[in-house]
C-alpha cells in the first residue's frame, strides 16, 4: 500500500487520493523495480484554475497530497496568471504526488464534461519547467530520446523551442492518461539524473536562471469620483491621494474630452491655464512607462487628462525626456502614475536580478 493516511486513518467515506486508484499498486511495483530512489526537485507551471484545483477548499486537497505522497509541495505566491508548483522529495514520493495531481485533473475534466455535449475526453496536461541545459539530453540526438519516451509511455511530450521569459528554463508539456504521465515523468527524472551524474565535477555551463511568472498588472479604474484597483473579483478603493488627484484633474482639465463640445462661453472658462513639466527617465525603464504597444502611457494620459510626450532616444544618452502638459492637477496625477510604474519596474528588475543591486 502506497498511501500515507492522515492521522487517525481515513473514515469510511474518505478515500486516499493515492491508494484508491487501482493502477497505483502496479505503479508502486514499477517504481520499486527501477531502484530509483534519490531526492529530486521538479517544478510545474500551472494556471490559476489548476492551482485552485490542487489546493482545494481551505487547502484540504494539497494537504492530503503532501501527507499521502510524502513529498513537499510548495506553491508560489503572488497575483500572477501562472504559478510555480515545486515538488521535492525521494523519487517515489514525487511519482505519487504527480499521480495525485494527474488524477485530480482527470476528475476535473470528467466533471466539466457532465454538462457538455463533447464526446471525446481531452487528455490530462501538465507542464514541467526544465533547465534548458538538460533539454538537449531529453530530446536526444535527432529526437531519438523523446521519441522513445513517447512510444514507451503513450504520452505526448513537447519541449518548447524558446526559453521562458527572463529565464534559462523551458516548458516541457506532457499530455495523456494519468498512468502515461507518471511513466513519462519517471523517464524524464531518469534523464535528469543521468545528466547530473555525467556533469558531476565538471565546470557548470552557467547558473540556471529560474522562471518566475510575471505578476498580473493591477488595473486602476475611476468610478463615481473614486479610484479603485481590481483584485480578483473585487474592486478595492485606491489611496485617497490618487482619488483626490483624479477629481482635481477631471475638474480642471483644459483639454476638451472626447465626445464633448467646447464651452458655450469661452471667455467664462475658469479652468486654470495649462503649464508644462519635464522629467527624465532612464532608458532601461522607459518600457514600463510606455507598456506593450503604448497601452500604459495611453492609460496614464486618459486617467490624468494630461498631454504626455516621450522624446526619442538620443545617441549616447542613458535617459529619455518626458514632457507633461496640463493643469497643475493633471500634471500631479500624471507624475503620480508615472512614478508608480517606475517603482513597479525597479521592483521587477530587482526580483529578476536575484535581489542584487541593479
Amino acid at each position: 500500500m502506497l498511501s500515507m493516511p492522515l492521522s487517525g486513518g481515513p473514515g469510511p467515506a474518505e478515500e486516499s487520493l493515492w491508494s484508491s486508484r487501482p493502477a497505483c499498486r502496479e505503479m508502486e511495483s514499477k517504481v520499486s523495480e527501477g531502484g530509483l530512489n534519490v531526492t529530486l526537485t521538479i517544478r510545474l507551471l500551472m494556471h490559476g484554475k489548476e492551482v485552485g484545483s490542487i489546493i482545494g477548499k481551505k487547502g484540504e486537497t494539497v494537504k492530503k497530497m503532501r501527507e499521502e505522497s510524502g513529498a513537499r509541495i510548495n506553491i508560489s505566491e503572488g497575483n500572477c496568471p501562472e504559478r510555480i508548483v515545486t515538488i521535492t522529495g525521494p523519487t517515489d514520493a514525487i511519482f505519487k504526488a504527480f499521480a495525485m495531481i494527474a488524477y485530480k485533473f482527470e476528475e476535473d475534466i470528467t466533471n466539466s464534461m457532465s454538462n457538455s455535449t463533447a464526446t471525446s475526453k481531452p487528455p490530462v496536461t501538465l507542464r514541467l519547467v526544465v533547465p534548458a541545459s538538460q533539454c538537449g539530453s531529453l530530446i536526444g540526438k535527432g529526437g531519438s530520446k523523446i521519441k522513445e519516451i513517447r512510444e514507451s509511455t503513450g504520452a505526448q511530450v513537447q519541449v518548447a523551442g524558446d526559453m521562458l521569459p527572463n529565464s534559462t528554463e523551458r516548458a516541457v508539456t506532457i499530455s495523456g492518461t494519468p498512468d502515461a504521465i507518471i511513466q513519462c515523468v519517471k523517464q524524464i527524472c531518469v534523464v535528469m539524473l543521468e545528466v547530473q551524474s555525467v556533469t558531476k565535477g565538471s565546470p557548470p555551463k552557467g547558473a540556471t536562471i529560474p522562471y518566475r511568472p510575471k505578476p498580473a498588472s493591477t488595473p486602476v479604474i475611476f468610478a463615481g469620483g473614486q479610484a479603485y484597483t481590481i483584485q480578483g473579483q473585487y474592486a478595492i478603493p485606491h489611496p485617497d491621494q490618487l482619488t483626490k488627484l483624479h477629481q482635481l484633474a477631471m475638474q480642471q482639465t483644459p483639454f476638451t474630452p472626447l465626445g464633448q463640445t467646447t464651452p458655450a462661453f469661452p471667455g467664462l472658462d475658469a479652468s486654470p491655464p495649462a503649464s508644462t513639466h519635464e522629467l527624465t527617465i532612464p532608458n532601461d525603464l522607459i518600457g514600463c512607462i510606455i507598456g506593450r504597444q503604448g497601452t500604459k502611457i495611453n492609460e496614464i494620459r486618459q486617467m490624468s487628462g494630461a498631454q504626455i510626450k516621450i522624446a526619442n532616444a538620443t545617441e549616447g544618452s542613458s535617459e529619455r525626456q518626458i514632457t507633461i502638459t496640463g493643469t497643475p492637477a493633471n500634471i500631479s496625477l500624471a507624475q503620480y502614475l508615472i512614478n508608480a510604474r517606475l517603482h513597479w519596474g525597479r521592483a521587477r528588475r530587482w526580483i529578476w536580478s536575484g535581489g542584487r543591486k541593479a
